[in-house]
C-alpha cells in the first residue's frame, strides 16, 4: 500500500472535535446493537451492512458495499449492497491482494483511487474508485464500502474502527450464545425425558442450573426389568465447563453399566475416565445406586452429600458408604452399601446447592445455610404425598429461604417413595 494512504494513523479525538467523534461512536454502536440475531452469521452481517450504509450514506459518503468470506486462499464475494455495482456472488480475490492484506493486518484500511497497489482491472470490474474495508469475525469476513470522493478519511477510519469492534463484539456474543444453545440441547438430552414406572415405587427429580447450563445431573437407568439405576452427580464449578464434564460422567456411567460391570467396578472405571479427562481439571461428586423390586438398594457414594433414607418408623440413615470424589486419584477404591426400602419409606438424593443455599430463618437476622435438618423436615412433612410434590416443596422452600439473594450453585433433587398400601 502506498505510503501516503497507510502510514498516517487515524486522527485521535484530540486532533478533531471530541464531541463529533463521541457522537459518531455512539451512532455506530447503536446501529450495530439494534440488529437482531438472524438464523445464520452471514445473514446477520448482511443486515449490519445494509444498516451501516443506510445510516452513514450522507455522514461518511458510504454509498455501497460488498461482503467477502474467506475460503482457503481467497476471499469470495457473497453479496453486493445498495449502489455498489451488482455482481454475481463467487468472484474470488486472493487473500494476498495488498489492500486485503493491509486490512487483515490493521483491521481497517482506506484506499485512494490513485493508490499504485490497486489492481485497476479488478477495481474496474468492481466499479470502485475509493473504498474502505474492515475485517470482522476473526478474518472470516471482509466488509468493503464504496466511499464518495471528498470525505474526510480520518472520520471514515475512526467510524469503521468502531464499527469493526462493535460487529466483532456482537458476533462473539452470538457465537457464545450458539455454543450455549448447543450445550443446553446436549444437557437436556442427558436428563430423563420421563419418570419410569417401576414396581411399587414413586419417583421424581428436578434440576435447576445456576447459569444457562450447569454441572448437576440426575438419571434413571434401567439395568434389567428388576433393577433400576439411580444416579445424581455434581461437577465442581458452573456453566459450560462443568456441563461438558457432566457429559463425560453421563456417558462413562452408562457405558460401564452397559458392559454388565458390577457397581463398584463401574464407579472405579468412571473415576479413571474423569482422572484422565483433558477437558477440565474439575472433580465430580456422584452417588449411584441400584434399586431392586424387592426394595433392596445397593449403592456407592463417591464423595457426594449423603442421601437421606427416612424410614416409616422415623429413623434416619445417611448413605455414606463409598469413597472419594471422582477424579483426583486414579487408583481410588470404593465400597458398596446396602439399605432396604420398605412401604412408607422415603429416599432423598440432593446436591449441595440445596443444603448450602444461604438465607435467613424467620425471626432471625443471622445469615445461615438451609441445611440438612430443614431438608429432613420437608421430607417428614411429605409423608403420604407423591414424590413429585415433595420435590416441588423442597425447591419452593429453598427459594423462599434464600429470598432475593442470587443463586450461587446448581440445585438438584431426586425423591423415591414407597407408598403404603
Amino acid at each position: 500500500m502506498a505510503e501516503k494512504t497507510l502510514s498516517t494513523p487515524p486522527a485521535t479525538p484530540e486532533e478533531t472535535t471530541v464531541g463529533s467523534y463521541r457522537e459518531l461512536m455512539k451512532k455506530v454502536e447503536r446501529t450495530v446493537e439494534r440488529i437482531q440475531q438472524t438464523d445464520d452469521l452471514v445473514s446477520t452481517i448482511h443486515c449490519l451492512i445494509e444498516a451501516v450504509i443506510a445510516e452513514f450514506r450522507d455522514e461518511l459518503g458510504i454509498y455501497g458495499g460488498r461482503l467477502y468470506r474467506r475460503e482457503g486462499k481467497y476471499y469470495v464475494l457473497q453479496k453486493t449492497f445498495a449502489d455498489a455495482r451488482p455482481l454475481e456472488p463467487g468472484l474470488k480475490v486472493p487473500a494476498t491482494y495488498a489492500p486485503l492484506e493491509q486490512c487483515i493486518l490493521r483491521g481497517t484500511v482506506y484506499v485512494d483511487a490513485d493508490d499504485p497497489i490497486l489492481d485497476t482491472e479488478l477495481e474496474e470490474k468492481l466499479g470502485v474508485h475509493e473504498f474502505a474495508c474492515v475485517e470482522v469475525g476473526d478474518e472470516e469476513f471482509i466488509l468493503a464500502f464504496n466511499v464518495a470522493p471528498g470525505i474526510h478519511r480520518e472520520d471514515i477510519l475512526f467510524s469503521l474502527g468502531i464499527l469493526r469492534h462493535s460487529i466483532n463484539d456482537k458476533l462473539r456474543r452470538e457465537r457464545i450464545q450458539e455454543v450455549f444453545k448447543e450445550a443446553r440441547r446436549i444437557q437436556a438430552s442427558m436428563l430423563p425425558r420421563r419418570v419410569p414406572t417401576y414396581g411399587p415405587f414413586d419417583l421424581a427429580g428436578r434440576t435447576k442450573p445456576m447459569e444457562t447450563v450447569g454441572g448437576d445431573f440426575y438419571d434413571y437407568i434401567p439395568i434389567t426389568d428388576k433393577i433400576l439405576g439411580l444416579a445424581i452427580a455434581d461437577v465442581t464449578g458452573h456453566g459450560l465447563p462443568a456441563a461438558l464434564q457432566t457429559r463425560d460422567v453421563y456417558m462413562g456411567l452408562r457405558m460401564g453399566l452397559s458392559r454388565d460391570l458390577k457397581i463398584v467396578r463401574t464407579v472405579e472405571r468412571l473415576n479413571r475416565i474423569i482422572h484422565r479427562s483433558t477437558l477440565t481439571s474439575r472433580f465430580v461428586s456422584m452417588f449411584y445406586g441400584e434399586l431392586e423390586l424387592n426394595g433392596t438398594f445397593i449403592f456407592v457414594n463417591a464423595g457426594h452429600p449423603p442421601p437421606l433414607h427416612l424410614r416409616s418408623d422415623g429413623q434416619i440413615r445417611q448413605l455414606t458408604a463409598g469413597g472419594p470424589v471422582l477424579g483426583p486419584l486414579s487408583n481410588a477404591t470404593y465400597e458398596r452399601g446396602v439399605v432396604f426400602i420398605r412401604p412408607g419409606d422415603c429416599l432423598v438424593l440432593f446436591t449441595d446447592g440445596i443444603v448450602e443455599t444461604r438465607g435467613k430463618d424467620p425471626g432471625s437476622q443471622r445469615l445461615e445455610e438451609f441445611g440438612v435438618e430443614r431438608l429432613l423436615e420437608i421430607a417428614r412433612r411429605g409423608k403420604g404425598r407423591t414424590a413429585q410434590e415433595i420435590v416441588g416443596s423442597i425447591f419452593q422452600e429453598v427459594k423462599d429461604f434464600s429470598g432475593d439473594r442470587p443463586v450461587v450453585d446448581d440445585r438438584t433433587v431426586v425423591v423415591v417413595t414407597y407408598p403404603e398400601s
